[in-house]
């Protein structure tokens, strides 16, 4: 007798074809098992967050990811359509550029930002430090200017354009421009216009 065979008895012994197929998938027939008891609430309290219990702190920021990547793609397009609306209907831009550039980094580069108010960079991205500056539709050149005392490793210039289209290049601080002075600049585009 092959350790398949009981799938012909259970056909001879009247059971249906899911029943059948639920056998086969876990190699037994599990209606002739005995069932052991579980109590709900011992399973309940196996699965129990114990951080639930303590009292939260209120929210300010966090260092890292969000807490949901995919609720953060969601919130980026729906900041996207809320200034698109606002500027059909003022003939104004939202002036949201530098969250909307950090955002976009996040899911783009896969910026991990700092908390709060942390000066000098904004985030890492693969371990390193970055500054993001974002250049708004108001703007007509390519060109940022980011002060040389911050300590960021790379710099990474996003351009959102009038039909609210985001690029990004992320630059080495050894490619900028202006090293002995208080500002480093940066252009999202060289003079051939490559980005």
């Amino acid at each position: 007798m092959s350790d398949w065979d009981f799938l012909h008895d259970m056909h001879n012994d009247g059971y249906n074809p899911d029943q059948i197929a639920d056998a086969a998938a876990c190699g037994y027939n599990p209606w002739e098992c005995d069932y052991i008891e579980i109590d709900r609430a011992w399973v309940d309290s196996e699965f129990t967050d114990p951080a639930a219990d303590k009292p939260k702190k209120a929210f300010k920021s966090r260092d890292g990811f969000p807490y949901s990547t995919l609720e953060q793609a969601e919130i980026f397009h729906d900041l996207i359509e809320c200034a698109m609306r606002h500027f059909e209907n003022t003939g104004r831009y939202l002036q949201i550029w530098g969250e909307l550039g950090e955002i976009y980094a996040e899911i783009k580069f896969g910026l991990c930002r700092h908390g709060s108010h942390k000066e000098g960079s904004d985030g890492t991205i693969a371990g390193k430090l970055v500054e993001v500056k974002t250049i708004s539709p108001e703007k007509a050149n390519d060109q940022v200017l980011v002060k040389s005392q911050g300590g960021f490793e790379q710099l990474l210039i996003v351009r959102i354009d009038e039909d609210f289209q985001f690029t990004g290049k992320l630059f080495n601080r050894s490619e900028l421009k202006g090293g002995s002075g208080k500002f480093l600049r940066g252009q999202l585009k060289d003079e051939a216009g490559n980005a």
